[in-house]
């Protein structure tokens, strides 16, 4: 994203007051910190460097040491495609191209062997390697080998870290982090994460990189008010404690904010993209300039130097897509680091070295570190705090686990069989690529977009081959398998057209779930039976709508699915029968006397007969009543003020005004009830619609939002959201999940590390809600449950409110230079929010459980029938589990994949955190035994690694640094028996496992 068009944004941290900094006298003398600053814990002996340093440049150690850092930063995406970044297309666009950048860094590498180099984007990085000759790989491999070439972060992407899902950041790194493992070995590994140009940083992404071996982690951007705040307390470097159920120092990460963003200096920037003077060192050019650059340069690292507690900095020599010509910024580089040293002999303690993140972070040395504890470091959406209101694209696709997890349960039957060749690989590069920080994010321009939505349903392509090689091997049955791509907006040709036919439905988690499927068909009278050929209860339901196109009728048949499985069920249509269909009949306001409900055996949910609008909600199990009002309103979008000129745009949620305004005071109301589901249709207007539905057996209130083309002919632009108004007392107070995983509380207008002058109290309070947002009062907490992340907040007691959709006239000015005005299909939103009530000891029960299953929901696979048996003699099978039993409810299967030839990559994750107990013992330790758990193949070989396969965890280890909490305890011993794993609260463990697959019976 661009360089000098993006504000800082956000941060925070929860560290005590340090002593004063490591500073220069006028004459840049030393003046060295206390002994009690000295206190970083080395495993080595003193002057050895550990693993992966041993290549870093030499210091001087009595004197300021300014480690410049030669990089580019490389959207995968944003202003150009990922394809024309790479080639160097459409430079009238953005002068960028990846391919002469990396040829150009190369070349001016080999020229100078003190020169050093970062790169960070390993999807164009290993574009390139594939096209190089294997003498240039030989070359890059030396350099790699001798640190001349580190690769910092490693992922695939660097991905954001406010709209993503933990799974699909452990999954984007993995990516990445393999091809360097695999390409370069243990010299490729990356010591540091380096997350420059993501707006806002969550705790949660800390405590990945800390599980992923990470020694440190830096980033540039953060909240203008933080930055100031850390400067004078000489908080810059802190240890973050990125999990408050992770046993110390499982997720503590050495975390630094680097000076200036990820650019450098002022006035020192050497690349074709910048304007700066280059070094002059000619005295007869009326353009020597060495004097006052050199001057100017020890004046900034002065500066710099006093809001930082050692005697190194480091400095950012580099920007977006800069180096195209390396040789323009080393040549002056070369320049600035021999005229800087040569002041040595005159006095000047200032030493100039080229560097890398890792190496600075070695040379740290002695720095004992404040731990910070603060969840805020999620940005809020506030001018300032370059941070989208609502995103697109929010978890990853359970589309990609299913291919993956099937592909791991079948083996290679799965990637050739009768339909093909088949494959997991481009659906998880494209899907890594997705969660790129200007991707998932939705501050991309729309024809990069576009290209996101093309790569995504490229990848799927190949993940149907292979689906249906797995299908048919384990179902031992051949039949034309059809993928519905557009069933989450009622659009499936086989079941629209077909008289009868099968449907598959194959469920992702190791637990067995019920599921509630829906179909849109032709209409008539069906009969479906289930695996063993009982005829188990459907209805249809006939939407009020004159287009049956738009609005078709839906089936509905709840389907029982076994663990890590799929059932088979059977559609047929009965011509002879009458229709039994059940339309919604209106309900004209202010025609009944009492409210209307909708309930089931645990739910109950009441409308006011006047609004047409949800009034309370009960929960009978516990006895709960809450008057709960929930309706849509939009903020009118700014287009700047008498106070600031900004925008509300792709990357600023700035309101007009505080208030929002109603889309509707009242809606128009249609009721439907059957034995399968009672629900209500609300219409607020033309552009905005509800079904707030109940399935039997559901313990959460299901909406179904509809929201779109907003009309903007008023020109206005319109920011919508949906909010939910209770009496709960909840003191200022409300609560967001941090990337789906642990909890974090948020209070209004208030940052718990630095006293905040709230300049934006609507944006300023938004956070992320990857999967959910609750408010409580202590005894009664109601939670409302995402499908994709958007952008929340409490802005009054007992309130929430949630963004679902957003149409606006005007950029914001942050670089895109272009208005969030999608038209076409994506002018229209369909979504869900999932709502929970309950008493707040067992609320964590619910939500964690039901987040698990909304974000890894079955896949729905549909065949005409009349197929051929896989094998002669098979019988088709109707029902199947990978497991052999069941996973307990607190644990959840993260990943099952396929990793090489005969060995697969498992994730188990204990999901609760300490103290969700919920009286039902969910955050207690859990023991699994592995030898026997799964159905298709049997573990020979396990072993256990950190969380992105690239170190065994009995050999891994990390920098240890000692805090002002003292030193981390000491590690249990490690050993490892398959037959007895245990997962403690939150914990992830990660193993390669040989496999050999079993015969399929059947």
């Amino acid at each position: 994203m661009g360089t000098y068009a993006r504000a800082s944004e956000v941060c925070a941290c929860d560290c005590p007051d340090a002593a004063g900094p490591w500073t220069f006298s006028r004459v840049l003398g030393p003046q060295f910190l206390p002994l009690c600053f000295f206190l970083l814990l080395w495993l080595a002996a003193p002057g050895v460097r550990a693993g992966g340093y041993e290549t870093c440049p030499t210091v001087r150690p009595n004197m300021l040491n300014v480690h410049l850092v030669p990089h580019t930063h490389d959207d995968v995406g944003w202003l150009k495609t990922v394809d024309q970044y790479f080639y160097g297309i459409k430079n009238d666009i953005q002068h960028a191209g990846v391919q002469y950048i990396l040829d150009s860094v190369i070349s001016a590498l080999l020229e100078e062997p003190t020169r050093r180099f970062i790169y960070v984007e390993i999807a164009f990085f290993s574009r390139w390697w594939h096209q190089q000759t294997n003498a240039t790989q030989e070359v890059v491999r030396d350099l790699v080998r001798q640190g001349r070439l580190e690769f910092a972060n490693g992922g695939w992407v660097m991905n954001d870290e406010a709209a993503t899902h933990y799974g699909a950041i452990v999954d984007q790194m993995t990516l990445g982090l393999r091809f360097l493992e695999d390409t370069f070995g243990n010299d490729g590994r990356p010591r540091v994460a380096w997350h420059i140009d993501p707006f806002g940083h969550s705790r949660e992404q800390a405590s990945l990189f800390a599980q992923m071996g990470f020694d440190g982690f830096f980033f540039g951007r953060l909240d203008y008010q933080d930055k100031w705040a850390r400067m004078q307390k000489l908080e810059m470097e802190q240890v973050w404690r990125g999990s408050a159920s992770l046993k110390p120092p499982t997720a503590d990460l050495f975390t630094g904010v680097l000076p200036n963003g990820y650019n450098p200096p002022r006035n020192l920037c050497w690349d074709v993209l910048c304007v700066d003077p280059p070094v002059v060192e000619d005295p007869q050019s009326p353009e020597y300039n060495v004097k006052e650059l050199v001057d100017y340069f020890l004046n900034v690292a002065t500066a710099q130097s006093r809001y930082y507690l050692t005697n190194h900095i480091v400095m950012t020599m580099g920007s977006d897509f800069q180096y195209e010509n390396a040789n323009m910024w080393f040549k002056n580089l070369d320049k600035l680091i021999r005229l800087v040293n040569a002041q040595q002999a005159k006095g000047s303690s200032v030493h100039v070295l080229y560097s890398t993140p890792a190496c600075y972070l070695w040379d740290l040395g002695g720095l004992a570190c404040p731990v910070g504890h603060d969840p805020a470091l999620n940005a809020p959406a506030a001018v300032g705090h370059s941070g989208p209101a609502t995103f697109p694209v929010g978890q990853p696709s359970n589309a990609t686990s299913v291919c993956n997890q099937l592909e791991a349960l079948v083996g290679p039957a799965a990637n050739v069989g009768p339909y093909g060749s088949g494959e997991s690989a481009p659906l998880n590069e494209a899907m890594a690529v997705l969660q790129h920080h200007d991707a998932v994010s939705g501050t991309s321009r729309q024809h990069v977009a576009d290209d996101y939505a093309r790569q995504l349903a490229a990848g799927w392509g190949p993940c149907e081959v292979l689906l249906s090689n797995a299908l048919a091997r384990l179902r031992g049955f051949k039949e034309h398998f059809t993928f519905c791509r557009q069933l989450n907006i009622s659009i499936c040709p086989l079941s629209q057209t077909a008289a009868r036919f099968l449907v598959t439905i194959y469920n992702p988690l190791g637990r067995k779930v019920n599921w509630m499927v829906r179909l849109p068909v032709s209409e008539g009278v069906f009969v479906v039976k289930d695996p063993n050929g009982r005829t188990v209860p459907s209805d249809m339901v006939i939407f009020p709508s004159s287009d049956r196109q738009a609005h078709p009728p839906e089936l509905l048949f709840s389907a029982s699915l076994p663990a890590l499985g799929f059932s088979t069920y059977s559609v047929a249509q009965v011509p002879s029968w009458k229709p039994r269909a059940r339309a919604p009949r209106p309900i004209l306001r202010r025609s009944w006397s009492h409210p209307l409900t909708i309930e089931n055996e645990h739910i109950q949910a009441t409308f006011d007969p006047d609004t047409g609008l949800l009034m309370e909600i009960m929960n009978k199990n516990q006895q709960l009543r809450l008057p709960v009002r929930q309706a849509f309103f939009w903020y009118n979008a700014s287009i700047g003020d008498n106070e600031s000129v900004q925008a509300s745009g792709a990357y600023i949620f700035r309101p007009n005004q505080q208030e929002p305004l109603p889309v509707s005071r009242w809606a128009q109301i249609r009721l439907v009830k059957t034995a399968l589901v009672q629900e209500v249709h609300q219409k607020f207007s033309a552009w905005c619609s509800q079904v707030i539905r109940l399935y039997p057996g559901q313990q959460h209130l299901e909406l179904e939002w509809s929201v779109g083309p907003i009309p903007v002919g008023d020109t206005w632009g319109k920011e919508v959201i949906s909010c939910f108004d209770t009496p709960l007392e909840t003191k200022g107070r409300f609560y967001t999940d941090s990337n789906g995983r642990e909890i974090l509380e948020r209070r209004r207008d208030y940052r718990p590390t630095w006293k905040l002058n709230q300049t934006e109290p609507t944006a300023g309070n938004y956070y992320p809600v990857n999967t959910r947002i609750y408010i409580t009062d202590g005894n009664m907490q109601l939670t409302v449950l995402t499908d994709r992340s958007q952008g929340g907040s409490s802005l009054r007691d007992g309130s929430l409110e949630l963004m679902v959709h957003r149409r606006l006239l005007k950029d914001d000015g942050r670089g895109v230079s272009e208005p969030l005005m999608e038209n076409g299909l994506g002018s229209w939103v369909r979504g869900r929010h999932l709502v929970l009530l309950d008493t707040a000891q067992a609320a964590a029960a619910g939500h964690r459980l039901l987040a698990e299953q909304e974000v890894l929901a079955p896949q729905v696979v549909l065949a005409a029938g009349g197929g051929a048996p896989y094998n002669l003699g098979a019988a088709p099978r109707t029902q199947f589990s990978g497991l052999r039993s069941e996973l307990p409810p607190s644990v959840h299967l993260l990943t099952l994949a396929s990793w090489g030839p005969e060995m697969l990559l498992l994730r188990l994750e204990h999901q609760f955190a300490v103290g969700e107990d919920s009286g039902r013992n969910l955050s207690a330790p859990v023991t699994l035994n592995l030898r026997d758990l799964f159905s298709t193949f049997t573990i020979t070989r396990l072993q256990e690694t950190t969380l992105v396969a690239n170190q065994l965890r009995e050999a891994a280890s990390r920098l240890k640094w000692t805090t002002n909490t003292g030193p981390a305890p000491n590690q249990t011993p490690y050993q490892l028996d398959p037959a007895n794993i245990t997962l403690q609260p939150m914990e992830i463990r990660t193993f390669l496992a040989s496999v050999q697959w079993k015969e399929v019976d059947g």
